[in-house]
């Protein structure tokens, strides 16, 4: 019993135990939700004292701001006020006037509850709170009609909460002072309906030529679906997007029952196009001022902000230069310019033109399209919304400016333009279908060699490549290999292209192009600036040194650019144009000639103009060689005109850049000798510390031998050969001595390092002609050559004829003979000419003379070979031709070779 006792104890205890737990337990979750409760009141009645204090500041209701948009100001770069826009397109309906239909579309897609809420619609703001709580803030909105009416009338579009409870606080006074009949008819007349339209009736106007009373289901749908993102579904530029969002209002006018199912389905398959006015009548009623320059604007301004300039009452303060806006519209209406548009019948040829200052990136003028200025603002500009493939003009950004770049090529490095593939084993081909060989890195350039830009961009890498035009502004879908001569996505518009030259003209510097410097907002106060920075993209001596090849392409006589060059001007540029595959070329009957697009991109230090031009109906209509000059005209016509009386710098070269001469044809880079000819030495670029030192030695030759003079001696058979040359170059070198005898063929007679030949057992007549050519290492001199005339016949006849000379003529001196017979082959003159004792060679007799030339000596003067001579005696004798130059002679017998 008593372990029994015991056990049952011990079970009472360990139940008093939990039972403690438990009531422990439950006491700290009751604080817990206490604790939140509390917390939850501070947090309701701080939310409401912050939401109080952020009401208190809202601005008061104002009937005028309510109901009317504020049109936008646009000023130049100057600070004068260019143009208006928003006052002028805007037809007011209301509230009677709008058909039930329209009234259902609107608020299926806004706000289905309008008329059951006052002005803040707690059923939708709950899902709005969870969407923001697991997407983040903003990330969806809740605003009914009446909060839409009240943001686009008084406060920022910023997503905050003194806005958001500004927002909520002015709907419900709003919804206190209007009916709700009224605040429909404010929003239905405020909202934004793209192309600087304001309000659904005006909207039907434009897009169908229709008052509003009279519009269709699915036009009505159109129409209502447009606030939401107005230019994207504008139904001109984007259709199929526009049809998408009618049939998203379609469907919800069905869900909320407005409409049947089969009158959704009825509508949903009319095509989007069908009621919608002919582009002829849009361009009939629109009149801008200079409205692709303005088209870019509203885009700009859009991308800074919820901004409206239809609507928000800005002022926009831009980088537009009026007079350049003002040519680049004559331009493209064909005006004051020396060259016409081909224009084919029923195809207008496009262009779309940007105008940039080089060190800025301020846009001063924009060409959107030819015959298109009275509709293109909002409409299609050929500028900034094309997007075409840029041809060649992308070699310098993919290919050879990465190689400067990163690899330190100059401007003469060597690359061989041949037969080639791409690594998948295409072929590759020039556009002339030929190949040059082995050109520079300029004339590749100049002459837009498609092989070596291949080269050049597999040598750099697409990981290179990509870096390099990624801090230019652009970025590409891919980077293959054919990305290299213009086959890259997306394609490229203007402003995209003067955007990436630019920092070639500015040392290397990017700044994003820009039209606008700031806006003001309604207020006056709050500025908004244009905020992005120059940014380094390149190496002061890659800028430059593409620059100076670019200069090529303009100057030089083939340049690819040479119809853009303004006399007088520094200016860099390329050429760019790209081809049609051959299927489609075959199908549509181009010829192998034409081309879709061309482009031209001209840069200096002051200005950068970008020009494409081509076709919409490229297929049908498409550009012969001589279209494709259009681009460079367009663009020596505007940079002429931009650059009268402005003093416009040459490109500034750095001291990272170093201009060397250098040999044609050497490869690796050789500095000239100095016996290159001069056409045959280049001036090119090298980044410092990679510029050639060794010398070329392609067209050293050695300084040919002077004053080489021959003499027969027809008593013993003998021609004498002296010649001169000078003792500072005459180490190592040796002379071969040649003769033609009556014009039969060469024979080299010996080779001797001495300057002077006997040449001994003539036993021929006729003409010697004797060729001397000086000789060190594998160089060779340019022939000295003399005639000696070798006659038969008595002696006195002939002795006055029988020596001659090359070069020059024989002097007059008096010389004097010592035969004196030692054995020695020396004989020394004063360096012109020598005597020689009697009419023997000076073979084996020292025989001095003095004179310049030959004379009359003294004393016989007769030696003999075996080196005996008389030295005294009083008879006159002939002076001899001895050596010139060193004074040295030596012996050439050769028994029989005359024998002729």
């Amino acid at each position: 019993m008593a372990g029994q006792y015991k056990s049952r104890e011990e079970k009472r205890l360990a139940q008093q135990k939990s039972n403690t737990k438990k009531t422990k337990k439950g006491s700290m979750v009751k604080r817990v939700i206490i604790s939140l409760f509390i917390i939850g009141i501070i947090g309701m009645l701080a939310g409401a004292g912050l939401f109080a204090y952020y009401a208190s500041s809202a601005p008061k209701l104002d009937e005028k701001l309510l109901k009317d948009p504020v049109a936008s100001e646009i000023y130049d770069m100057n600070g004068e006020l260019i143009t208006t826009v928003g006052k002028e397109n805007r037809e007011y309906a209301n509230f009677d006037e709008i058909p039930q239909t329209m009234q259902d579309a609107v608020l299926a897609t806004e706000d289905n509850r309008f008329y059951k809420h006052n002005g803040i619609d707690l059923i939708r703001l709950g899902g709005a709170v969870i969407a923001n709580i697991t997407g983040g803030f903003g990330s969806e909105g809740a605003s009914t009609i009446t909060q839409q009416v009240i943001k686009g009338s008084f406060l920022s579009p910023d997503k905050t909460l003194k806005r958001k409870a500004q927002e909520a606080w002015l709907a419900l006074k709003l919804e206190q002072e209007y009916t709700k009949e009224e605040i429909f008819e404010m929003y239905f007349n405020k909202v934004y309906m793209s192309a600087g339209i304001h309000g659904m009736a005006t909207a039907a106007d434009y897009y169908y030529g229709k008052e509003i009373e009279d519009i269709k289901l699915h036009e009505a749908a159109v129409i209502a679906g447009l606030p939401q993102s107005p230019n994207n579904y504008n139904p001109f530029k984007h259709p199929e997007s526009a049809e998408k969002r009618r049939n998203i209002v379609l469907s919800l006018m069905a869900q909320h029952g407005k409409i049947s199912e089969k009158e959704k389905e009825e509508a949903q398959k009319i095509p989007i196009t069908e009621g919608l006015v002919s582009e002829e009548e849009l361009e009939a009623e629109n009149g801008n001022k200079y409205p692709a320059y303005v088209d870019a604007v509203i885009d700009e301004v859009e991308k800074m902000g919820d901004y409206n300039l239809f609507s928000d009452g800005l002022k926009i303060y831009t980088t537009l230069d009026t007079n350049a806006q003002k040519r680049v519209e004559q331009i493209l209406a064909g005006e004051a310019t020396s060259f016409s548009y081909p224009d084919q019948e029923g195809g207008i040829m496009q262009a779309g033109i940007t105008l940039m200052d080089t060190q800025t990136g301020e846009i001063r003028a924009i060409g959107g399209g030819r015959n298109t200025e009275e509709e293109v603002q909002r409409g299609f500009n050929y500028a900034i919304d094309t997007k075409r493939q840029p041809g060649s003009t992308i070699k310098p950004l993919l290919d050879y400016g990465p190689a400067v770049e990163y690899l330190k090529w100059s401007t003469y490095h060597i690359l061989k333009d041949e037969p080639y593939k791409y690594s998948n084993g295409t072929e590759i081909n020039n556009y002339d279908l030929k190949h040059k060989g082995d050109i520079t890195m300029r004339e590749a350039l100049w002459d837009s060699r498609n092989v070596t830009a291949l080269k050049a961009f597999q040598e750099v890498g697409p990981e290179k490549a990509e870096e390099f035009v990624n801090r230019l502004g652009l970025d590409f879908d891919n980077y293959y290999e054919s990305s290299s001569i213009g086959a890259v996505s997306p394609g490229m518009n203007s402003v995209q292209m003067a955007g990436a030259y630019a920092p070639f003209g500015n040392e290397g510097i990017y700044n994003k192009p820009h039209t606008v410097k700031k806006v003001v907002l309604r207020d006056g106060e709050t500025e908004i600036k244009h905020d992005d920075k120059p940014e380094p993209a390149m190496k002061e001596y890659t800028a430059y040194m593409i620059s100076d090849m670019l200069k090529s392409v303009i100057d030089h006589p083939r340049g690819t650019g040479a119809y853009a060059k303004v006399p007088g001007l520094p200016m860099a540029g390329k050429s760019g144009t790209t081809n049609y595959d051959q299927e489609t070329r075959e199908a549509n009957g181009i010829p192998k000639s034409h081309a879709p697009d061309s482009w031209f991109v001209g840069y200096t230090t002051n200005y950068t103009a970008a020009v494409w031009t081509g076709y919409d109906k490229q297929n049908k209509y498409s550009l012969s060689p001589s279209d494709r000059h259009i681009a460079q005209f367009i663009v020596k016509d505007l940079m002429s005109y931009v650059h009268e009386g402005v003093d416009t710098a040459d490109f500034k070269k750095p001291g990272s850049v170093v201009e060397v001469q250098v040999e044609e044809g050497s490869n690796p880079a050789k500095l000239p000798s100095d016996y290159t000819p001069d056409d045959q030495i280049l001036t090119e670029l090298f980044v410092k510390g990679t510029e050639p030192t060794k010398v070329s030695k392609e067209f050293d030759k050695l300084d040919a031998p002077k004053g080489l003079k021959g003499k027969f001696n027809k008593k013993d058979k003998t021609i004498t050969l002296s010649w001169d040359y000078d003792k500072k170059k005459k180490d190592d070198v040796t002379f071969e001595v040649s003769v033609l005898i009556n014009g039969a063929d060469k024979q080299v007679l010996t080779t001797t390092d001495k300057t002077g030949l006997n040449v001994e057992n003539i036993q021929s007549t006729g003409t010697f002609t004797f060729e001397v050519v000086a000789i060190k290492d594998d160089q060779r001199s340019d022939p000295a050559t003399v005639n000696v005339d070798v006659k038969g016949g008595n002696d006195e006849e002939d002795e006055e004829d029988n020596e001659q000379e090359n070069d020059q003529g024989q002097g007059n001196g008096n010389g004097q003979g010592n035969g004196q017979g030692n054995g020695n082959d020396q004989e020394e003159d004063d360096g012109s000419t020598g005597g020689e004792d009697g009419d023997n060679p000076p073979s084996d007799g020292d025989g001095t003379g003095t004179g310049d030339g030959t004379g009359d000596g003294t004393g016989d003067g007769t030696g003999t070979g075996d080196g005996t001579g008389d030295g005294t005696g009083d008879g006159t004798g002939e002076g001899g031709s001895g050596s010139g130059g060193s004074g040295s002679s030596s012996d050439s017998s050769f028994p029989g070779l005359f024998n002729q």
